[in-house]
């Protein structure tokens, strides 16, 4: 792991910008902080969803073969890999065939990857499923970038403007917001097909509508996610979920390379990484 120095660079800018952003606001109406200083970073429990308290929620392990996340039990010697519960009432026909596949391919014994350990981008809302490195905010008047350094994915959320007529297909979509007081809302369309929802390779429609609500709790601790999703063409209902983010010092940015000897060294079998079909230069 080598440093980066253009990201130190980069936020030492976003903060004195913060700075500034903050001037323009009275104090009790200014913006959410999610970037105090140049080490702050949110670090996700786990690679699941929060479930709700009431109403339907995401899809999560099948109660007869409970997921043992790596996370959440580090000392547990015996992970598993996921199979997803089919019983869920969001789930379309043809979106539980897609994980009545994918469940049994975590069953025949073979080595599962999610697209994030194979270097694919993960999409929204699948990007606060993403754990061991903590998240970085640059908050500045017209942009909210949010940063998940540990292989370089980026998603520019773009303020008080409204969406495009009709965005091109993208990994992390087309990300428009504005401020409600203490929280951030993230709008966003436009996301590629490629990607899946969650990290049980649960599938989605380009109709998919995903809304993020960012807000700071217990004191600045925790960086609370509110997440409402909608997909006419995978889900039977609009759903929710949740994620709660731990306040980390993680020290300077630095740069780490997933591609970098993430090869089927084993012969796993494992999906390959992206290769690119000719070089940049």
């Amino acid at each position: 792991m080598t440093k980066f120095p253009a990201y130190s660079a980069g936020l030492a800018a976003a903060l004195l910008s913060a700075a500034a952003l903050s001037t323009v606001f009275a104090a009790d109406s200014a913006p959410p902080n999610f970037m105090p200083d140049d080490k702050t970073a949110w670090l996700a429990p786990d690679d699941d969803f929060i479930s709700p308290e009431n109403g339907p929620g995401p899809v999560v392990s099948d109660p007869a073969h409970p997921y043992i996340s790596f996370y959440r039990h580090q000392r547990n010697p015996n992970p598993t890999f996921r199979v997803a519960d089919l019983n869920n009432v969001i789930l379309q026909d043809w979106t539980k065939q897609a994980l009545k596949k994918a469940n049994e391919n975590s069953l025949s014994g073979a080595v599962i990857s999610t697209p994030k350990e194979r270097c694919w981008p993960v999409g929204v809302p699948a990007f606060s499923l993403l754990p061991s490195t903590g998240v970085r905010f640059l908050q500045t008047q017209k942009q909210v970038t949010l940063i998940w350094p540990q292989d370089h994915q980026v998603r520019r959320v773009y303020l008080d403007v409204p969406h495009s007529a009709n965005p091109k297909p993208s990994w992390f979509g087309e990300s428009v917001g504005h401020y409600e007081g203490d929280t951030l809302v993230v709008d966003t369309i436009g996301l590629d097909k490629r990607s899946y929802v969650d990290n049980y390779f649960t599938p989605h429609t380009e109709a998919l509508h995903v809304v993020e609500r960012y807000r700071l709790i217990e004191g600045g601790r925790t960086l609370e996610v509110n997440i409402r999703v909608e997909d006419q063409g995978a889900f039977t209902t609009p759903w929710t979920a949740m994620q709660r983010y731990r306040r980390v010092d993680q020290g300077e940015m630095a740069e780490s390379v997933c591609a970098e000897n993430n090869g089927d060294h084993f012969d796993h079998g494992v999906e390959p990484i992206p290769t690119a079909e000719k070089s940049d230069f």
